[in-house]
């Protein structure tokens, strides 16, 4: 068999990227997704958490299909030309998508393990507080929505260095976005025609992410540092899924900085996922956004823990 040529992922929306001679992921084209080992510890921890995670007794497999599956490691060549070296060989989470609208959502407010370096610390903090991480427990690291009308190939996509920097509002407003017929690119208000199908159907985002939150309230293996979840759907699919399933999909992925959780409860990616879902149920109940405020969640950290967990309010 002809050996599967390697490329950068099409609709990559956050992460180190292969394109332009940088070190980045490739897929084969054939269902796998190969994520090169960082070569500063990251990449090895990523390899531990893997294998212990699909090996682990307690880990039930209806919360396992919330992962990449897992495919040991392969080497391949690099994609800056340095030479081959390991890389995890996943599911290609994208591979039966043909247009794509996804989001991916960074949990936690904090984003750095308790043993981070004085420098890494640093770097996370700056960088969480120009974010709604403290606020919400999340943020919005990348985004790419179909542009309805225009065509399957036709996106949005958002400069990374903007949606970095998200404020509550406009992460409310993306999550709206996310889910609406209208143009994304314009000033004009998201009509959220798709949320109920896309966040509030029986097998949609939010039913999803309970059962996720009902593991991480009694799991106290691991704690998920700087993890993120992607949301992804096929708005055409989603518009026309009547009585039957939409085909949306939650995924966890990036696990460079998971440690042991010792027996306690990872209370600040618990603290986050459950703001997303305070802020999902917001756009189903209220689409137009104008029935609820946004209360700052004073998130913060103290040896990896969350000291609160206030999120958002319905106006009184």
């Amino acid at each position: 068999m002809a050996s599967p040529i390697l490329k950068p992922p099409e609709h990559q929306v956050a992460g180190h990227s292969a394109k332009d001679g940088k070190l980045g992921p490739v897929v084969d084209g054939r269902g796998l997704f190969y994520k090169p080992l960082q070569g500063d510890g990251r990449g090895d921890s990523e390899l531990s958490f893997y294998a212990a995670f699909f090996s682990h007794p307690a880990v039930p497999p209806s919360i396992r299909s919330f992962f990449p599956g897992f495919h040991g490691t392969h080497f391949l060549p690099s994609s800056d030309g340095s030479g081959p070296r390991p890389h995890l060989a996943l599911d290609d989470l994208l591979a039966a998508f043909r247009s794509p609208s996804i989001i991916d959502l960074k949990i936690g407010a904090c984003t750095w393990p308790p043993d981070s370096s004085d420098d890494y610390f640093r770097k996370c903090i700056a960088r969480d507080r120009e974010s709604a991480s403290p606020t919400l427990g999340f943020r919005v690291s990348g985004v790419q929505i179909q542009n309805p009308g225009a065509g399957a190939d036709s996106f949005w996509r958002p400069l990374r260095s903007r949606v970095r920097v998200y404020s509550v509002e406009e992460t409310r407003r993306v999550l709206r976005q996310f889910v609406s017929r209208n143009s994304p690119s314009t000033d004009e208000k998201p009509d959220c025609d798709l949320a109920s199908v896309v966040y509030g159907a029986a097998d949609g985002v939010l039913a999803q992410l309970q059962e996720i939150k009902a593991w991480f309230e009694e799991q106290t293996i691991f704690h998920f540092y700087s993890a993120s979840i992607l949301l992804i759907y096929e708005k055409d699919a989603a518009a026309a899924a009547v009585g039957r399933s939409s085909g949306v999909r939650v995924k966890l992925v990036d696990f460079a900085h998971v440690v042991e959780g010792n027996g306690i409860i990872d209370h600040n990616f618990l603290g986050g996922l459950s703001s997303l879902i305070k802020l999902l149920f917001e756009v189903i109940t209220d689409p137009e956004g104008d029935g609820w405020k946004s209360s700052k969640v004073h998130l913060s950290c103290n040896n990896g823990s969350l000291e609160s967990n206030a999120s958002v309010l319905p106006s009184t």
